[in-house]
């Protein structure tokens, strides 16, 4: 019975051992898949331009040059796309941030009279809009077309952010507020001394998804901006692939469209436009999985 069970237990270790090298082979596999148009990116932009016009790069950069995001860099166009995405993404989840918790706040409170009723009917619209024509024709009538806050007012609250900081108020001590209460707090007291400062970890989450969403939405810049100032980075990017890139060069003078090739300038203008989210979220990344499954479980 011994070696039986002996036997079963080497046959376990082995088929775990096994399992265990399977998954990390998947994973790698995986992440290299993933990883592979990142770096064929990287490649391209500091490649000489005849390496990339005949095709020899593919992961290692082939007569290696910074000519490209010196040129990218110093674009006139990129770098007033650059400003717009900016402050619409600063701005907007800046708004958004602040307008979500306080529609979360009053709908985490048991108390609160209709509270089932407004719930129901934030969930409606998250589930049903009334279309691309009405909004813009709102948003028209509102004087907000080919202005910088059509960008972000019309989705300065996300429902479903809404619903995660929501269960996230609701999964705090109810003690604290009715201690602050007893002291004389009232309700935005005790918002902004005690519950958002204990809700960072699923605010930084929130703050991460916004901008995200900010800065990486360009539908809502086609439908309302006209102004060529007024484009953001997104929307430049989208330009740049569709338009002439020969045309996008000469922009830059001869000297830079002598130098540079428009698969080079594309792939760089796209690293450049990816640095900025990819730089925050090593800041947020510890609040990231912890806001996340609180505010989702709870509730």
């Amino acid at each position: 019975m011994k070696g039986a069970a002996a036997k079963k237990t080497i046959q376990g270790s082995i088929g775990e051992k096994l399992f265990t090298f399977l998954n990390y082979c998947f994973f790698v596999i995986f992440s290299l898949t993933t990883l592979f148009p990142f770096i064929n990116l990287i490649a391209k932009a500091l490649s000489s331009e005849a390496a990339v016009l005949s095709g020899n790069v593919t992961l290692v950069p082939v007569g290696i040059q910074f000519g490209t995001f010196k040129f990218v860099a110093s674009n006139s166009l990129f770098l007033n796309a650059f400003k717009v995405s900016v402050f619409v993404t600063v701005i907007g989840t800046l708004c958004a941030l602040f307008m979500t918790a306080l529609a979360a706040y009053p709908l985490s409170k048991p108390r609160l009279h209709g509270r089932s009723f407004f719930i129901i009917m934030y969930v409606f619209t998250m589930l049903f809009s009334g279309g691309l024509i009405p909004t813009y024709l709102l948003m028209r009538s509102l004087g907000l077309v080919d202005h910088l806050p059509v960008l972000f007012l019309p989705g300065m609250i996300s429902v479903y952010n809404m619903l995660i900081i929501k269960s996230y108020f609701e999964s705090l001590p109810d003690s604290l507020e009715e201690s602050a209460k007893l002291d004389g707090a009232s309700n935005l007291v005790v918002l902004w001394r005690i519950t958002l400062p204990l809700s960072l970890p699923v605010l930084a989450t929130i703050a991460l998804f916004y901008a995200v969403q900010f800065w990486n939405d360009y539908f809502a810049s086609l439908i309302y901006m006209n102004s060529p100032d007024l484009k953001p980075l997104q929307l430049y990017l989208k330009e740049l692939f569709v338009s002439s890139s020969d045309a996008f060069l000469r922009t830059g003078g001869a000297e830079a469209a002598m130098n540079a090739s428009p698969q080079s300038v594309q792939a760089a203008s796209i690293l450049l436009a990816t640095l900025p989210i990819v730089l925050v979220y090593p800041f947020v990344q510890k609040f990231f999985v912890k806001g996340v499954l609180i505010g989702s479980v709870k509730g």
